[in-house]
């Protein structure tokens, strides 16, 4: 028999509650989500050709389509499940049978997916409700709801979502509790004393909201600080476990470091510099022996991700726990994440979980799929606002960056590089790994490209051929048209 719209609509109705009930069971925790276990699913078979094409031309909007085909996936599944369970009610004649076999099935099958009780039972009783409704009222072949109950059903299904969402978003809260004492905190007034005032710049430090979030998942991982744990293994003469609490106890630093994503555009706003705190890696690493030739390290996280680079970088690292004098968001890397100076931020795992000592060179999650982002960062300037004063003249401003380098100068060109005019520079914050604002007012009596470079620490120059981000990142000179 063919489905009806109206059975259509309750086994919708179930597949979507029965991810609501899990979300509202356990929280928004990757590993105890169906829906998390899915989308990392999905993210691991996608072709690496359509992972290179989704980040260079959709960004941020690349994620949301894998989460929305993982969600689809994951509706459609217990949707099934649903159908199948109103097929038991009608062929047995009985609501009971029907309503335990969709409730069975689907905690079998979050079960499964998850290994979380709770999960189970939240999808289980999610999948259920709209099967009992339906043949409670419907008891013959198909569903037959008359438009006042459709709208009923359909407003019921709205409210037990909205209800689970919300206690879903409750069970997952974000700790706002004070971390690095004063220090944090006067560092970031220093860094918003010393920032240009230039309208849609920003300051010299990112808010944690604004700073740029880039994962592997749509769905990020929830680690407990009382059980999670950072283990040192692999080529090394003894191998150690820290406790989050141990980790705390030893000595603690605070640190502007920028990070810029090896996907970021020539352009592009995926560059960020917060104040971190957390244990220098090298108290961490004190003492250990590394053993064989190879001297790489694979840093491990807990959604899977994992990169591999020289034990060299990692030295003079953070293992941060602190961003902006709080606790480190759960976008950020909750309960503790891994700052590596001057290189792409590909190598700064977040949910840390394990340092790796390697005996021989292993490619990373990104290298497999054929980037090649471990290595030190490119020197940037980028024009990032304009402000125009009235009268012809227009200030132009962004960030530099070049990593451990440093940045010593930036200029600008409005006549396509035949000449150019030195911008002023913010003095340089403390850090070995912190960028620098620029700003320079030009005058313009149509529109004009204005170009824009950097020299780093070194003496050596941005150069002046671009390319793309992919494999290695992007370079070149930036320019953008500025309008008078």
């Amino acid at each position: 028999m063919p489905l009806s719209r109206d059975d259509a609509l309750v086994v919708l109705a179930a597949g979507v509650l029965s991810v609501v009930g899990n979300v509202a069971a356990v929280g928004f925790a990757t590993t105890r989500l169906v829906l998390g276990r899915v989308d990392a699913v999905v993210v691991n078979a996608t072709p690496s050709a359509l992972v290179t094409f989704s980040i260079q031309q959709l960004g941020s909007a690349g994620n949301l389509l894998h989460l929305a085909l993982s969600a689809a996936v994951t509706v459609g599944a217990f949707a099934a499940v649903a159908l199948g369970g109103l097929a038991v009610a009608r062929r047995t004649e009985t609501t009971a049978a029907g309503v335990t076999a969709t409730a069975g099935v689907a905690a079998l099958g979050a079960y499964a997916a998850t290994a979380s009780p709770l999960a189970a039972v939240g999808s289980g009783v999610g999948a259920s409700v709209p099967v009992a409704v339906a043949v409670a009222r419907s008891p013959g072949s198909t569903v037959d709801l008359d438009r006042r109950r459709t709208i009923e059903f359909v407003g019921s299904v709205s409210a037990l979502a909205a209800v689970g969402s919300a206690a879903g978003v409750l069970r997952t809260p974000e700790s706002a509790a004070d971390v690095g004492g004063r220090e944090p905190r006067e560092m970031l007034d220093a860094a918003a004393a010393a920032s240009f005032d230039v309208d849609g710049l920003g300051g010299l430090v990112s808010t944690r909201r604004a700073h740029y979030e880039v994962d592997i998942n749509a769905i990020d991982p929830s680690p407990s600080a009382g059980t999670h744990t950072l283990t040192v293994t692999g080529a090394v003469d003894a191998e150690r476990e820290f406790t989050m609490a141990q980790l705390r106890a030893l000595p603690t630093e605070s640190r502007y470091n920028t990070l810029r994503c090896v996907g970021d555009d020539l352009n592009g706003e995926k560059i960020d510099t917060a104040v971190w705190t957390g244990t220098p890696t090298d108290v961490l690493l004190e003492g250990l022996e590394p053993e064989g030739d190879c001297e790489c390290v694979m840093l491990r996280a807990a959604d899977g991700y994992h990169v591999q680079f020289p034990l060299d970088a990692l030295r003079g690292g953070l293992l941060a726990y602190g961003m902006n004098g709080k606790e480190l968001p759960k976008g950020h890397g909750f309960p503790v994440r891994a700052l590596v100076p001057g290189h792409w931020g590909e190598t700064n795992v977040k949910w840390l979980t394990e340092i790796e000592f390697l005996d021989e060179a292993a490619d990373g999650y990104w290298e497999k799929r054929g980037w090649q982002g471990t290595g030190p960062v490119e020197t940037v300037a980028k024009i990032h606002a304009t402000e125009r004063h009235g009268d012809g003249r227009v200030t132009v401003a962004g960030p530099a960056y070049a990593g451990t380098r440093g940045v010593e100068r930036v200029e600008v060109s409005t006549d396509d590089g035949d000449t150019w005019q030195d911008a002023a520079l913010t003095d340089p914050l403390p850090g070995d790994d912190v960028w620098r604002q620029w700003r320079a007012t030009v005058e313009l009596d149509e529109p004009t490209e204005v170009v824009a470079r950097a020299t780093d620490g070194t003496g050596r120059l941005q150069p002046a051929e671009q390319s793309g981000s992919y494999p290695s990142g992007a370079s070149g000179w930036v320019s953008t048209e500025v309008r008078p």
